[in-house]
């Protein structure tokens, strides 16, 4: 008997381009768009996060138009998890290189 793998495997890192991908998996996880606090540049937002509760006191929220602008231009790729291996909602993420993403 031979198993199927046609199902994506939520457990597994995956890596996406996708503004509306992007903002759906923060927002069912309650994250909001950040920058760190004091790497801002001419106006421009610094180093990209997503903030989920309690706030992390070291990120400043910003919109999802200027971290999706910030995210474009800094040439980015989200990697991440939708479930923990024990089926609980993942919150692993990270932003990589697009030429290193997948």
């Amino acid at each position: 008997m031979t198993q199927s793998h046609s199902k994506v495997d939520e457990t597994e890192a995956h890596t996406t381009t996708d503004h509306n991908s992007i903002r759906h998996w923060a927002e069912s996880r309650h994250g909001r768009p950040a920058t760190v606090e004091a790497t801002e540049e001419d106006g421009h937002a610094g180093i990209l996060r997503i903030d989920f509760d309690p706030p992390d006191e070291g990120l400043d929220h910003i919109g999802w138009d200027e971290f999706f602008r910030k995210f474009d231009e800094a040439d980015l790729a989200f990697l991440y998890q939708d479930r923990t291996k024990d089926g609980k909602t993942s919150r692993f993420h990270k932003f990589v290189r697009r030429s290193s993403a997948k």
